[in-house]
């Protein structure tokens, strides 16, 4: 297909020196997964770092070598021709630490004990990954991001850059994220974290040494995220309340029996997703990078002003959200946006009419591409060559 990236490959870096934590824990030797998409230019001013949500990786684009079925998770938004136009730019997808798509995270060997690392990886959060992507632009040579861009938990990633390094971008591009989680859900990740963990098969963490996975609690878990990625609207056009097979007649005098099967088509979707995702999917990186979502706060710090934690930042904005959004809902990127202008930073806001809820930023709008394409169009008319 002439717009793909085509057959990607997955490449590994090892780093030596140890990583300091926001716990104030270390991480004295790890690796990094990821893709590059496009060609870095002779100024190395062209490079687009791209940062991943919580069940994503650093396939980003294009098809796996390992498997003609694993399409990148933002394909169509990554390649020739594409919003983030790899004719342009030089992309770079990263597994973050933690994950269990490659780098190092709880599956990996423990070298003090040569077993998984388990529930004894130690504590992640947002900062602690920026840190180690730019760990990895400094191996590949990049000083300066044309622009760190992500959705959901990889928009915090790109908040983060903005002021953990202000001089190393020049555009941040948030789309459907927030400054901090609300209570709610903070509540929604707490569930699917006790499902996992009261899972018989869970054993505190170290069911690897049990040849076995928590994938009830995982299932559950899936289920209970998927619902909040969707809209109510979203549910109704493609569901409603449609049963897979005839309703049995409860009415005095019928005989019925109660069922657990499925009997409605969005159970049968949900319980679809949730299986899946439990072949895929390490329980201890769920954990891991629920709570690093939940701790995500940078105005904490600052007495809950969040203009004064965006101060240092000083490249351009762009923020994205989506009108039926319930987990990201548009009012907490208009408080980005309140306190980046406060700061007398350059802000381009959209607020989109799009009936798909969170997960419209995966997807094909074609307002939400145009304006991604402009913003990317422009970005690339200012490149050093």
């Amino acid at each position: 297909m002439t717009d793909s990236v085509g057959v990607t490959t997955p490449q590994r870096l090892r780093f030596d020196a140890p990583l300091a934590l926001s716990s104030g824990a270390s991480i004295d030797q790890y690796e990094l997964v990821y893709e590059t998409y496009g060609r870095l230019n002779a100024s190395r001013s062209n490079a687009v770092l791209v940062c991943h949500a919580l069940n994503a990786s650093h396939h980003v684009a294009g098809v796996s070598a390992s498997d003609a079925k694993d399409i990148g998770w933002w394909d169509n938004m990554v390649g020739p021709g594409k919003p983030v136009d790899t004719d342009q730019f030089f992309v770079i997808g990263v597994n973050n630490l933690g994950s269990c798509f490659g780098s190092t995270g709880p599956m990996s060997p423990n070298p003090a004990t040569g077993k998984p690392y388990g529930p004894d990886f130690p504590v992640v959060t947002v900062e602690d990954w920026v840190n180690a992507q730019a760990r990895l632009a400094d191996a590949l040579g990049i000083e300066r991001f044309a622009a760190v861009i992500g959705g959901s938990l990889g928009g915090m990633q790109a908040l983060a850059w903005s002021t953990l390094f202000p001089d190393r971008l020049a555009h941040c591009v948030a789309i459907a994220t927030a400054p901090r989680l609300s209570a709610q859900n903070i509540a929604f990740n707490e569930v699917a974290r006790r499902a996992i963990v009261t899972d018989p098969d869970f054993h505190g963490g170290r069911f690897y040494d049990f040849d076995t996975l928590p994938a009830r609690g995982l299932q559950v878990a899936r289920m209970i995220g998927h619902i909040t990625y969707l809209s109510d609207d979203t549910m109704a056009e493609r569901f409603g309340r449609t049963l897979r097979r005839p309703a049995q007649d409860a009415s005095p005098g019928n005989d019925y029996q109660f069922t657990f099967d499925v009997e409605f088509e969005i159970e049968s979707y949900l319980r679809y997703q949730g299986e899946k995702f439990s072949r895929y999917f390490d329980a201890n990186t769920y954990l891991l990078i629920t709570r690093a979502l939940d701790y995500f706060d940078p105005a904490r710090e600052h007495g809950g002003d969040l203009a004064a934690a965006l101060a240092p930042a000083r490249c351009d904005f762009l923020l994205a959200s989506f009108s039926t959004d319930w987990r990201f809902a548009p009012e907490r990127s208009r408080e980005i946006v309140a306190a980046l202008l406060a700061n007398r930073r350059r802000v381009t806001y959209a607020e989109i009419d799009a009936p798909h809820g969170h997960d419209a930023f995966l997807l094909d709008d074609s307002r939400y591409h145009a304006l991604m394409r402009a913003y990317f169009d422009r970005i690339a008319t200012g490149l050093a060559t």
